[in-house]
């Protein structure tokens, strides 16, 4: 069975990880809040396995990623939303993976976020697929909100299914009329 990775995927990314899940992967999600893990678990307790921890502590994130990997195989596609603060996670994934395998990397990215440097800094070698996913905000009858993490999880969904290099949900324009 093919396994997936998902970093933050308790909360706006709950969706995605149960559609992974239901399209043939066994799912390790990567969130820090037992209750949401508990509910998203509910939904499809076969298919999804928690993983407790703090992305920013490197050392348990590698131990974690070395022991989900032992028990379910390589990971060959990771979902990761990362906050400013989790700033080695990504260098941590490459480490952790497998270098001989190919895999998949789809990036969700801020309404700020400048894709072009986040990518420089990301530095993934040549054999991980590297996607970006750029979160932005809806217009709606003359005002502007942010998206909701039904929109979030349809356009990340969307991102893994037709494969961009770079994929926008929402929009980000005009700048100024965001929330």
């Amino acid at each position: 069975m093919k396994h997936a990775l998902v970093i933050g995927g308790t909360g706006m990314l709950a969706r995605t990880s149960l559609w992974l899940a239901d399209n043939g992967y066994h799912v390790s999600v990567i969130g820090r809040n037992p209750e949401k893990m508990q509910r998203l678990i509910e939904q499809n307790p076969a298919q999804i396995a928690p993983v407790l921890v703090d992305y920013t502590n490197k050392e348990a994130l590698e131990a974690q990623l070395l022991h989900i990997q032992q028990k379910k195989g390589p990971v060959g596609l990771v979902v990761a939303w990362i906050h400013t603060n989790g700033s080695e996670v990504i260098s941590c994934l490459t480490d952790s993976i497998p270098s001989h395998l190919s895999w998949k990397l789809f990036h969700v990215n801020g309404s700020s976020s400048n894709l072009e440097e986040i990518k420089k800094k990301a530095a993934v070698p040549s054999h991980v697929q590297y996607h970006q996913i750029h979160l932005g905000f809806k217009l709606e009858n003359g005002t502007s909100r942010w998206l909701t993490h039904e929109e979030i999880s349809g356009g990340v969904i969307k991102a893994i299914m037709e494969e961009k290099a770079i994929q926008l949900v929402g929009t980000l324009t005009p700048w100024e009329e965001r929330p």
